[in-house]
């Protein structure tokens, strides 16, 4: 008898379970439609703009001011009708982006506006050597493990949840000046990350301010290196193409460094303060070096290696002499190979040169050369010229005050470009060429306002897909870490405050430091 109604119960629980999963993957259907559905009504209202805007450009080139100079140049109508749908394609399409920038460079070649020899030249520009080089010089030293067992010592010897997490802050920002690139960084980072997140189990809100950290501080303080980031050499190369001085290494360190430091170590603050209660900051750490070391593949203790020692030597000979080309006049691109022929020689290196080519990002350096070649010809074209007068018209009539809004549209435009365009050296070379082409014209200085963009550009942590370390944070087997939810509150605050922290450096620190804003 007591089997009779166990039937039924267990079917009825089957028929429901059957019917939850049911409805749970209706539901699951039902959010996808909506997600592609809001996906293609952007698609579709972005086809549109750029149509209008094709429109716009051929009624400049062939319209009523046609054959006057105030007429867009035909080549120029045609370049900027391919790097209008450049930039449409880099925001919608799953194409990658360095066959998008290449295939945009070779269209303008075809077209005639521009002569084969700048599309190949622009592979051999020394910006390109130089972060070639450097690439090959971060792979002899993270073959070494310097990196992870410099961090893991520094951050051992905190006490207190804020000593950690600022004495991480300090080495991930000298990191900057080691590996060329924020994703190359980051996975040189997670190591540690996980042996701190292990030894700090018990402290799940330690270890989410970390997470957050981590990514952050890598982004925010790319920009005290000139190799910190592709982008910087892109707008340096596009400042010196425009017949502006570009940077060298010492000249964007004075300028990063300071913004670097100082925005880093306030995104660390932020996080503590928005994601740690004050009883979490008053209970003090003990994280030992013995302690991290059960969670670290590399060895933490104990002398230097002798390729360890090495590496420390050479990296350090190599900022030295970048810092200090005016004193002995070598290319900063010579110093770098003659430092990855050092890292690989056969006798002395920590790593073979073929199998250090090998971890170089080469579609990076080519998306490089083809962005470079893209920026040369809106400049070569008059395309950017044109657009200039066309967008300067409103702000001119502002008189005084041109300047000073000119500077803060460009600052935030850049801050939250990250939303629509995912690659930071896309970014900078779809604003660098319009902003300092538009730049003279309102009295601004073009270096001064090309830095300014850049600076701002670092920030990307809104979304997960936002850049490369947010989204190599936010999915690290057996840690949790922070959510989608936790970036959106964190940037919220984090975007505005960078803003504001651009604007003081642009309209008073770097003035006082000697690159003025306003000519």
């Amino acid at each position: 008898m007591s089997i009779k109604p166990t039937a039924p119960r267990s079917g009825f629980r089957y028929t429901a379970q059957r019917s939850m999963d049911q409805a749970a993957e209706q539901g699951n259907a039902g959010a996808a439609r909506s997600r592609w559905s809001k996906q293609n009504a952007a698609r579709i209202i972005a086809a549109l703009v750029l149509l209008g805007f094709l429109g716009w450009c051929a009624y400049g080139a062939f319209g009523p001011d046609a054959g006057t100079v105030q007429a867009l140049p035909a080549q120029g109508a045609l370049t900027l009708a391919v790097f209008a749908l450049a930039i449409w394609l880099w925001v919608f399409s799953p194409v990658g982006d360095t066959f998008i920038a290449l295939g945009a460079a070779v269209v303008l070649v075809l077209m005639g506006v521009l002569p084969e020899a700048d599309l190949f030249s622009s592979l051999g520009e020394d910006t390109i050597w130089l972060l070639l080089a450097a690439f090959v010089i971060a792979a002899g030293i993270t073959a070494t493990g310097l990196a992870t067992r410099a961090a893991a010592w520094i951050a051992a010897g905190a006490n207190t949840p804020r000593q950690l997490i600022h004495l991480t802050t300090g080495v991930l920002v000298a990191t900057a000046f080691a590996v060329p690139s924020t994703s190359g960084r980051a996975a040189l980072a997670i190591p540690v990350f996980i042996a701190l997140a292990k030894a700090l189990a018990d402290r799940r809100r330690i270890v989410l301010a970390l997470s957050l950290v981590f990514p952050s501080v890598i982004l925010l303080s790319a920009v005290a290196s000139y190799l910190g980031a592709g982008a910087h050499l892109i707008t340096s190369q596009i400042l010196a193409t425009a017949g502006h001085e570009g940077f060298s290494f010492a000249g964007w360190l004075v300028y990063g460094l300071p913004l670097a430091f100082v925005s880093s170590h306030l995104c660390a603050e932020l996080v503590l303060w928005m994601f740690t209660r004050k009883e979490d900051r008053a209970e003090p750490l003990a994280v030992g070096i013995e302690r991290l070391q059960q969670y670290s593949p590399v060895p933490l203790s104990g002398p230097l290696t002798v390729g360890q020692s090495r590496a420390a030597l050479l990296v350090s000979a190599v900022v030295v002499l970048w810092c200090t080309e005016p004193l002995h006049q070598l290319h900063p691109a010579i110093v770098a190979l003659l430092g990855s022929l050092l890292v690989a020689s056969p006798g002395y290196g920590s790593v073979g040169l073929a199998k250090a080519l090998k971890a170089v990002p080469w579609s990076m350096l080519i998306f490089m050369a083809a962005t470079l070649t893209l920026g040369t010809a809106l400049a070569g074209s008059g395309a950017a010229e044109w657009l200039a007068r066309k967008v300067l018209g409103p702000v001119e009539q502002l008189g005084a005050a041109a300047p000073w809004v000119f500077t803060v549209l460009v600052v935030v435009v850049s801050a939250t470009a990250h939303l629509v365009i995912q690659s930071r050296s896309a970014r900078s070379a779809v604003l660098i060429p319009l902003v300092v082409s538009l730049a003279p014209g309102v009295g601004v200085n073009a270096v001064a306002i090309a830095l300014a963009s850049t600076a701002a550009a670092g920030f990307c942590h809104t979304l997960t897909s936002s850049s490369k370390p947010v989204n190599l944070f936010s999915e690290i087997e057996g840690i949790e870490t922070y959510k989608p939810a936790d970036l959106l509150r964190l940037s919220a605050v984090l975007g505005p405050l960078m803003v504001l922290l651009v604007l003081v450096f642009a309209f008073w620190i770097w003035p006082a430091m000697g690159l003025p804003l306003f000519l």
